[in-house]
């Protein structure tokens, strides 16, 4: 019976992964310059969300520092990619630094190495950080995030200061990002299922507990915020690749403010929430700007509908879903075929119950 089962999952899986690259492949051809930003924005937020959540969620631990790992894997593509030719256009007050004004790179390399900058921060500012706790860790993080930020903005001769950093090579296909998006999501299943998983979940349930089993806290700590970091820097870097124009204040202290929303909205400890609300949040904006339009209906023009009342309606369906899903869309859970094969289960008896010749087919 078993054997039966996991052959039928096999065979649903396969189905999923042949139709998921079907679809990508047409939206890739056929979608709109800007369907397609929307979906890398969906990618990028979901590995954002990931990254936010492997501490949070997982880990139990308060950390808001995520702008800042993000903005050190933005300027590394950024700085390595522009090319040199250009570069003098760029940095018109003040010259590149002569070491690096020479270096170029492509977009892969560069995306990895903003990665790795983001794993060395994180394990520098980990450790004065990670012995605090709860509201403490949050306000730590969030000051080094905006001393981050602070730093990018006085470099001048690296990374351009206030000015940012312009010309940077963009890509509007959508290979990039979800390609790097799907990879982060196997990577976080295959973690959270290891042994180091099991340890993360343990210290957020029960730090006491998990010392008491031969837990060591700093060290899993510590390795939790480094993949973090390196998991943020990529999500920077693709944002850059994205965007092909960056500057210190699109990493203000309130872009993290987003991730979390995206990890509550989808669950504190969810793989698949933090993905499905990523997409909720950053293709719901998009597509309630109809709400910050002049709207005229029977002739009468309403006056609630002007820019930024989106926000307004997007707030409320956000206090919809927390009020009916107060532990996020899937809590603790992970979407999965035995979920879906439940709630199939669940809807069925409902309806029987409801009109008892549906069983066995309609037939009475």
């Amino acid at each position: 019976m078993k054997k039966q089962y996991d052959k039928k999952r096999v065979v649903l899986n396969l189905i999923l992964i042949a139709a998921s690259v079907a679809l990508l492949i047409y939206a890739n051809e056929n979608m709109s310059f800007y369907s397609k930003r929307i979906i890398n924005l969906c990618a990028v937020y979901a590995i954002m969300g990931l990254s936010m959540n492997l501490i949070n969620g997982f880990t139990g631990m308060f950390s808001l520092g995520s702008a800042g790992f993000m903005a050190i894997g933005a300027y590394a593509v950024a700085i390595f990619t522009v090319p040199v030719d250009v570069r003098a256009e760029v940095f018109y007050l003040q010259p590149m630094w002569p070491l690096i004004a020479n270096i170029h790179i492509g977009f892969l390399p560069a995306m990895i190495l903003g990665g790795f900058l983001s794993a060395i921060a994180a394990f520098l500012i980990g450790f004065p950080v990670l012995r605090l706790r709860g509201d403490y860790l949050a306000i730590a993080t969030l000051g080094f995030s905006e001393i981050i930020r602070i730093a990018f903005t006085n470099l001048q001769t690296v990374t351009n200061g206030p000015l940012g950093i312009k010309y940077i090579p963009s890509f509007d296909e959508i290979w990039w990002p979800v390609g790097v998006a799907i990879v982060t999501t196997v990577f976080m299943f295959l973690l959270i299922k290891s042994t180091y998983g099991r340890a993360f979940k343990a210290i957020r349930e029960d730090e006491i507990a998990a010392e008491a089993m031969g837990i060591n806290l700093f060290k899993h700590k510590m390795l939790s915020f480094v993949i973090s970091g390196f998991m943020a820097g990529m999500g920077g870097a693709l944002m850059a690749g994205i965007l092909g124009t960056i500057d210190p204040k699109q990493f203000l202290f309130t872009l993290t403010y987003n991730f979390l929303l995206i990890i509550v909205l989808g669950g504190m400890g969810s793989i698949s929430g933090t993905i499905i609300s990523s997409v909720i949040v950053t293709a719901g904006l998009e597509w309630l700007r109809i709400a910050d339009e002049p709207m005229i209906m029977f002739g009468y023009h309403i006056p609630m509908f002007r820019p930024g009342f989106r926000m307004v309606v997007f707030s409320i369906l956000l206090m919809a879903i927390v009020l009916f899903f107060s532990k996020g869309l899937m809590g603790t859970k992970e979407l999965s075929w035995e979920l879906l094969g439940n709630w199939y289960k669940r809807q069925r008896a409902r309806f029987i119950k409801k009109d008892p010749s549906l069983k066995g087919g309609g037939s009475k």
